[in-house]
């Protein structure tokens, strides 16, 4: 049975967890690794950590990080932020991370996503999508947290990238971003539709019905922040919501 997965996201600027509306409104959420042991413990399928600070070398802040989550969280993790090179992947995935994430990097040399998978397979590779609804309807990617517009359209991009050997795509709609309004899911429909590699659904979650829709429409993950840091739902709590609607979902009790 194919089980979909629900993934904590961790925000982190120098070194704490935060999590804001639209990348704005900032709020402090506690220690990294302390919360990722936590949601491990908890049921967590997997966690996903996006270094966001805004330094310009990040590669000894995301390796640390990995180091130390590699040694007090048991389930598959991914760290994003920092890694623009195969290098700063090697020294990511070494520390004892399970994935890297790469958003900018893949924008500005696109040939970095064929670069990484093949050195470390396509398994290994999560492509980041920040999009925005445009006017008409269409989506364009975005950078800088939500507010640089790359010119490119979302859904194509999402197909360039699987093209060029990314094995995941992390979707986040810059509109639905810690809104609790849940997920856009005409925009994970599309993109789900358009790829042949598993979706994470991200930005919007506010209440189990919106991790529910996320996944009915095509998501095969479901990421969430504020709802798990500021203590509205507990992990086993939207798995059992998720599981009720008819939704597999790997028990608790027979986890990895």
């Amino acid at each position: 049975m194919h089980y979909k997965r629900v993934i904590p996201c961790m925000d982190v600027d120098n070194g704490r967890v935060v999590k804001g509306t639209k990348f704005i409104d900032i709020r402090d959420a506690g220690d990294p690794v302390e919360l990722a042991a936590h949601y491990d413990a908890q049921g967590a399928d997997e966690l996903i950590f996006l270094d966001i600070t805004a330094t310009s070398d990040k590669r000894a802040t995301v390796v640390e990080l990995a180091r130390r989550a590699a040694n007090d969280v048991f389930v598959p993790f991914t760290i994003g932020g920092g890694v623009r090179e195969v290098a700063d992947a090697h020294d990511v995935l070494d520390a004892g991370a399970d994935k890297v994430s790469i958003n900018s990097a893949a924008i500005a040399r696109p040939e970095l996503i064929d670069d990484l998978a093949q050195v470390f397979g396509a398994q290994c590779v999560v492509l980041a999508i920040d999009a925005k609804r445009r006017p008409d309807g269409s989506y364009e990617a975005y950078v800088a947290g939500g507010r640089t517009p790359t010119g490119k359209d979302a859904i194509e991009w999402a197909r360039e990238g699987v093209e060029r050997g990314a094995g995941e795509i992390l979707l986040t709609s810059m509109d639905r971003d810690g809104t609790k309004d849940g997920y856009e899911l005409r925009l994970t429909n599309r993109i789900a539709n358009a790829v042949d590699v598993p979706v994470i659904a991200s930005g919007g979650a506010g209440h189990p019905q919106d991790l529910i829709d996320g996944l009915t429409v095509g998501a095969d993950a479901v990421l969430c922040a504020s709802i798990f840091h500021y203590g509205s739902y507990t992990i086993p709590e939207v798995k059992q919501a998720i599981a009720a609607a008819g939704i597999p979902m790997r028990p608790i009790s027979s986890r990895v």
